[in-house]
């Protein structure tokens, strides 16, 4: 059963109750923790971000026995959360749930970002992979990627492609396929996927990349046709959408990850412990299908795997930003 994202958030309530995280003795915990634990969200509610945000939040309140608040700090990318995270203290009680824009790309295109992943964040947990996917507006006349390419062609080789955000990875992904095709393709950002997605939907624009989970209603409501998906394997979200590699495009694997993050210095039983109860959350039936309907690929990774995911894109796209020759901002 496919499930909206208006109705996830509306299962994804976070209500609270009262035990220490720290408590250690078997059994329930012994003493009330007045203060919850914040998870920081940069984007608005409504987006994939705030839902993945809000179930996680719900089911870790029961594995953990205390209050988790999901806390909306939307701008830049994620860039004011991540500077809320650096600044908050080291307890336990403030962590940050971002995707792979926030903590490898961000810090490389901007030139004063206020925080350094390496230094002032310690990976805690990660929830999932996602892809990213180039979809097309429903007066857009094409069905895939070969039509896409002959349409630009026809009308000159221009056509502008929205992204959700300057100097992020569909900006680059835009830069790649224009070369790769020999077109002139132009990013086109936006301030988030949702103005995007609403320029697709009032066909103001003919063609959009972004997370593969920004596409999935629209693409089921048929408003919009992905065209293709990143990578070499297709996704359970929309599996009859080919992949770029498919249609004659490799080397786009494009993994990008979804982490939980806290303050350096935060205790490591702490780590230990909400890692572990992730992993408990992401093996429940009705969590899976629910990421899985907001187009994540569900796998927990310990705070070492994040780590080496993490150090691995920030490698990656190292390169590719060098070789486009992007100049921070």
């Amino acid at each position: 059963m496919h499930l909206s994202r208006r109705r996830l958030l509306s299962h994804a309530a976070v209500v609270s109750s009262v035990a220490a995280w720290g408590a250690v003795h078997t059994g329930a915990a012994h003493a009330a923790d007045p203060q919850p634990i914040r998870i920081l969200v940069g984007f608005p509610p409504g987006g994939g971000t705030d839902a993945i945000a809000r179930l996680l939040a719900e089911k870790l309140r029961d594995a953990l026995g205390t209050t988790v608040l999901v806390d909306n700090r939307p701008g830049a990318g994620g860039q004011i959360a991540a500077q809320l995270l650096k600044a908050a203290a080291a307890d336990g009680h403030t962590l940050f749930l971002t995707h792979d824009h926030t903590i490898s790309i961000l810090p490389q295109v901007v030139k004063k970002p206020g925080f350094d992943p390496a230094q002032d964040f310690v990976p805690v947990v990660g929830v999932g992979t996602f892809v990213n996917a180039l979809a097309v507006s429903s007066q857009t006349p094409v069905k895939n990627l070969a039509e896409y390419v002959q349409w630009v062609r026809q009308n000159g080789g221009k056509s502008a492609v929205g992204i959700p955000a300057p100097a992020s990875t569909p900006e680059f992904l835009v830069k790649q396929l224009s070369e790769r095709f020999e077109l002139d393709l132009v990013a086109a950002p936006y301030r988030g996927s949702a103005p995007m997605l609403a320029d697709m939907l009032g066909n103001q624009i003919p063609a959009g990349i972004a997370a593969v989970q920004d596409f999935i209603e629209h693409q089921r409501a048929g408003k919009m046709r992905v065209i293709a998906v990143l990578g070499d394997r297709r996704q359970a979200s929309m599996p009859d959408v080919p992949t770029l590699g498919e249609q004659g495009v490799k080397g786009y694997e494009d993994l990008p990850y979804y982490g939980i993050y806290a303050p350096r210095g935060t205790p490591a039983a702490f780590i230990e412990r909400f890692s572990a109860a992730t992993a408990k959350v992401l093996q429940l039936p009705e969590v899976r299908e629910q990421l899985v309907a907001l187009g994540l690929t569900v796998g927990h990774m310990a705070p070492q795997q994040l780590a080496q995911r993490e150090q691995a894109y920030t490698r990656a796209w190292t390169t590719i930003i060098r070789k486009s020759g992007y100049q921070p901002q």
